[in-house]
């Protein structure tokens, strides 16, 4: 079992892994404030590793959202409102010498590329050759892969394989989805963005239209990358997809708005078994598009993360 810690804007969890088949035998979760200062943030992760039962010298994985510099451990977080605190941290140092069970190494990956090499190997997008994937949550976090490797250039890919450094309208992704961006527009400094949720489902028009504008909005952007990546799936996860229900419906609507259409009958099917016909990467068919473009949430469990956090430790 590889032990493993996901480090988010709200909590961190640390488990142990079976990289092959996706197993968690083991977990610890503590909320997180983005906003705290720098011991404060690593003493709720030292706790939450802490409280495995690991022994020394073990590889750890940790999945970290950017800005950061993931070959050196370097904490880069400046103007995207978290953990600026850790701004030129040395965090695998501060791992490697505080906790109790000292590691022999930490590998550090981009959590939205630990998320989709979850969701490819042991999730929902199993069996596709061409896969994206999108974390919703504090911003908007993205992820191309191909035959089981995350790319970062190629056709559809944005630059560094970050649909945050992209713009909707000459602004900013973020600007138009993402917490921060959804409370805006809202207008309710009361609010969070499971309150809007909610009051969309009860019926409340200004909510469901704000929810309605960014997340059309996202899908005609992300469209023409899929198309040109090739892409048979699209998976989504973070905080907000838990709301599939609204996140869905406008999404893909902007998704067929922008030219990949969703194969809605295939929506909630099995992902097909690796090996399965599929369409060739690039084929926009109407037959090849029936086949493949399926827009699936994160798998229950939530794992995915944690479970491509550990293929990146046995790497």
């Amino acid at each position: 079992m590889i032990p493993v810690l996901e480090i988010g804007g709200t909590h961190v969890t640390a488990a142990l892994v079976d990289p092959r088949d996706g197993r968690v035998s083991s977990r610890t979760r503590a909320p997180l404030d983005a906003d705290g200062d720098a011991e404060a943030i690593l003493a709720a992760v030292r706790h939450c590793a802490d409280g495995l039962s690991v022994p020394a010298g073990a590889r750890w994985g940790a999945a970290v959202p950017g800005p950061f510099d993931y070959a050196r451990g370097i904490a880069l977080f400046r103007g995207v409102g978290k953990f600026e605190a850790l701004y030129g941290m040395d965090m695998r140092r501060a791992l490697l010498h505080g906790l109790r069970q000292r590691p022999g190494d930490v590998v550090f990956l981009n959590d939205a590329h630990a998320f989709l090499t979850g969701e490819w190997s042991a999730g929902t997008v199993r069996g596709h050759r061409r896969a994206v994937g999108i974390t919703l949550g504090t911003g908007v976090g993205s992820a191309f892969l191909a035959d089981g490797r995350i790319r970062d250039t190629g056709p559809g890919i944005p630059p560094e394989g970050r649909m945050d450094l992209t713009e909707i309208d000459g602004r900013p992704l973020e600007a138009t989805v993402s917490r921060r961006a959804i409370l805006a527009r809202y207008g309710d400094p009361g609010a969070d963005v499971r309150d809007i949720a909610g009051r969309a489902r009860a019926g409340e028009e200004r909510a469901r239209r704000v929810l309605d504008d960014a997340f059309t909005r996202l899908g005609v952007a992300l469209a023409p990358r899929m198309v040109d990546f090739g892409a048979t799936a699209l998976v989504v996860g973070g905080s907000m997809a838990r709301s599939w229900d609204l996140v869905a419906p406008a999404l893909s609507v902007g998704l067929a708005a922008g030219g990949w259409t969703p194969d809605e009958p295939l929506a909630d099917a099995d992902p097909p078994a690796p090996g399965a016909l599929e369409a060739p990467a690039g084929d926009t068919s109407a037959a090849g598009a029936r086949r493949t473009r399926t827009v699936k949430p994160a798998a229950p469990a939530g794992d995915a993360a944690l479970v491509g956090a550990a293929c990146a430790a046995v790497a």
